[in-house]
C-alpha cells in the first residue's frame, strides 16, 4: 500500500477517533456534554437507592458476623 494513501487514511482515522471520544457517552462516570450524554446510571435515584440498600445489607451482615463470633466466645478486634 502506497504511503500517499496510507498516511492520510491514518490521519483521518485518528481524527475520527478523537471526534468520537469527544461525544461518546462516558460510561458510569461524569455526564458527557449536552446534547450527547445522558444521566449516568449510577446517578439515577433508583440506582442510588439500590446502592444504599446494598451498603446497609452489607453492614448488617458484618455486624451479625461480629455478634456471632462474640457469642461463640471468640475475640474480635
Amino acid at each position: 500500500m502506497s504511503d500517499r494513501f496510507f498516511m492520510p487514511l491514518m490521519a483521518l482515522i485518528a481524527f475520527a477517533m478523537i471526534a468520537l471520544a469527544m461525544v461518546w457517552p462516558q460510561g458510569y462516570g461524569a455526564r458527557s456534554p449536552a446534547p450527547f450524554g445522558s444521566t449516568p446510571i449510577q446517578q439515577t435515584p433508583e440506582m442510588k437507592a439500590k446502592i444504599q440498600r446494598e451498603q446497609a445489607a452489607a453492614q448488617k451482615r458484618a455486624d451479625d458476623a461480629i455478634r456471632a463470633v462474640k457469642a461463640a466466645g471468640g475475640q474480635v478486634q
